[in-house]
C-alpha cells in the first residue's frame, strides 16, 4: 500500500488506501517474463497463467482488441511494419491493466519492456512488477530453436517440430510457420536484444531472476513458478510473535531456547508460567495449585490470564516472544486471538511417533546430582550411574502415546485455524531444524498456489 501511495500521490491518500484495501489485490501476480527469440518465453508465460490464474499480456494480444481505439492504431504500425511508439504502447498497458480481471487476478506480460525507454516509461506511469523472469540461453541454441517453430493460429499455442509436436492431427494440420524465423533475421534480433537487456536490468535489480532455458521446458517452468509463489524480503521492522505447535518430544522448547538466544525474544512456555504462579503463592496461584494437586487440567480461563499478563508486559512487547505449549485446541487458538496476541509466524514441529516414543521413554534422571541423560544419545558415563538412574512417570510410554495422541486429535483443526502455518521436519539434527525455523522467520510467507 505504501508503494502505492508513494507512485500515485493521490489527493485523498484516506479514500485510495481504503479502495486498495476493498480491492483485496495485494499478492495477486505483477510479473514481467524477459528472453531473447526462441527462449520460450511466451511459453512459460502461458503456463504460469494457467497455473496463477492471471491474465497473460503480450504485444499481440493488446493489439487485437476489437474493442480498443488504441489497440486499431497500434495494429495499423504493426501492419505498415513500423514500430509501435512507446507512448502508444504505454497507454495500451495501462488499459489493459486498467481491466477488472488483471486488477482482481493479476497480470503476466510477456516480452515487455524491450527497451531501457521503455522500462522508465513502464516505471513512471506507475507500473511496478513483484517478479521479472529473465531467460537465457546460447545463442546457437537459440537461432536452431528458433528455426522449428510453428503456431496455431486458432489458439496462438507455440509449438516446435523436434521438442514439442502436437499429438492431434487437426493441430498440426493448421500450424503455421511464423515470419522472421530465419538464421539471418534471428541472429540480427538477438543482436538488438543483447545490445537492451543489459541496460534494462539495471532496472529491476532486487526483484530479478535469470533462468537458463537451455533446459527442458518443463524445468525452466517449475523454477519460473518456484520462484513467483516466493516473496521478497522486507527491511521494515517487525516485532517476532512466534509460535511453535507440536507433540510432545517434537523439540518445541530447545527450538524456543535457540531462537530467545540468538534474537533476543523471550521464551514463554505456558506451563512453566502456570507452575511460576504456583510457586509465587500468587492469587492466580492459589487458583491453580487445587488443579495440580488433582492432575487436572486448569481452565482455559485462568490459562489465558497468566499468559496474557505475561506477553503483555513491556520486554514481550518490545523484542517480541515465542510461545510454547499454547493453544491446545481450537477453543485456546480463538481466546489468544480475541486477545490481540496472534502470532505472527506458526511452525509445526513434524515428528514420527517412533521417534517421539525412542526420545522420550528412554530419558532418565540421575536422583543424586539432577543430572538428565538419554539412553541412547547420552548414555551415563559409567555403570554406577547407570544403576540408579530413574524415569519420571511421564517418560513411560503408555503416558507419552496419550500425550501424542490428545495433540493429534486437535491438530487438524489447529493447522486449519492457522492457514499460514509453515510445516518443518522435527525429526533431524535441531541446528537444522532451527535453520528452518529461522529462514521463516527472517523471510515473507510463501504465497500458496494449488498446483
Amino acid at each position: 500500500m505504501l508503494q502505492e501511495l508513494l507512485i500515485h500521490q493521490p489527493k485523498d491518500p484516506i479514500q485510495f488506501m481504503l479502495d486498495h484495501l476493498q480491492r483485496d489485490n495485494d499478492m495477486v501476480p505483477k510479473i514481467f517474463i524477459l528472453g531473447p527469440p526462441a527462449s520460450g518465453k511466451t511459453t512459460i508465460a502461458m503456463w504460469l497463467c494457467k497455473h496463477l490464474n492471471a491474465n497473460l499480456i503480450s504485444l499481440q494480444n493488446l493489439m487485437w482488441n476489437e474493442f480498443s481505439e488504441l489497440a486499431a492504431k497500434a495494429l495499423q504500425f504493426h501492419e505498415a511494419k513500423k514500430p509501435i511508439p512507446d507512448s502508444l504502447l504505454m497507454k495500451l498497458l495501462l488499459e489493459r491493466m486498467g481491466n477488472p480481471q488483471c486488477i482482481s487476478k493479476g497480470w503476466i506480460l510477456d516480452g515487455i519492456p524491450e527497451t531501457r525507454e521503455q522500462a522508465l516509461m513502464i516505471q513512471t506511469s506507475g507500473i511496478s512488477p513483484r517478479h521479472v523472469i529473465v531467460l537465457s540461453a546460447p545463442d546457437t541454441v537459440l537461432i536452431e530453436r528458433n528455426l522449428g517453430k510453428r503456431i496455431d493460429p486458432h489458439t496462438g499455442e507455440v509449438y516446435h517440430t523436434t521438442f514439442d509436436w502436437p499429438s492431434e492431427l487437426d493441430v498440426q494440420n493448421r500450424l503455421r510457420i511464423p515470419l522472421g524465423i530465419s538464421e539471418e533475421e534471428t541472429a540480427k534480433r538477438l543482436m538488438e536484444y543483447h545490445r537492451n537487456i543489459t541496460r534494462i536490468l539495471h532496472t529491476y535489480p532486487k526483484i530479478l531472476k535469470v533462468i537458463s532455458s537451455d533446459q527442458p521446458c518443463v524445468d525452466v517452468f517449475y523454477q519460473a513458478l518456484t520462484y513467483v509463489q516466493s516473496q521478497h524480503r522486507s527491511n521494515a521492522p517487525f516485532t517476532p510473535r512466534i509460535l511453535l505447535c507440536g507433540p510432545i518430544g517434537s523439540g518445541k522448547s530447545l527450538q524456543a531456547a535457540l531462537l530467545a538466544q540468538k534474537y533476543g525474544i523471550i521464551n514463554v512456555c505456558c506451563a512453566h508460567l502456570l507452575k511460576e504462579e504456583v510457586a509465587k503463592k500468587s492469587a492466580v496461584g492459589e487458583y491453580i495449585q487445587p488443579f495440580f494437586e488433582r492432575k487436572m487440567k486448569v481452565p482455559d480461563q485462568i490459562v489465558i490470564r497468566v499468559l496474557l499478563d505475561r506477553l503483555n508486559k513491556q520486554d514481550c512487547i518490545s523484542y517480541g516472544w515465542v510461545l510454547h505449549g499454547y493453544p491446545h485446541d481450537l477453543d485456546q487458538a480463538n481466546l489468544l486471538d480475541t486477545a490481540g496476541l496472534m502470532p505472527n509466524r506458526v511452525f509445526f514441529l513434524n515428528v514420527p511417533y517412533d521417534s517421539i516414543i525412542e526420545r522420550l521413554t528412554l530419558r532418565r534422571t540421575d536422583p543424586a546430582t539432577g543430572e538428565r541423560y538419554h539412553l541412547m544419545y547420552k548414555p551415563p558415563p559409567t555403570m554406577e550411574i547407570q544403576q540408579r538412574l530413574m524415569q519420571h512417570p511421564k517418560d513411560t510410554e503408555d503416558k507419552v502415546k496419550l500425550r501424542v495422541d490428545f495433540f493429534y486429535s486437535n491438530c487438524s483443526l489447529l493447522e486449519e485455524y492457522f492457514e499460514n502455518a509453515i510445516y518443518v521436519n522435527g525429526d533431524q539434527d535441531p541446528y537444522t531444524v532451527f535453520e528452518y525455523i529461522e529462514s521463516g522467520i527472517i523471510m515473507p510467507l510463501p504465497t500458496k498456489v494449488p498446483l
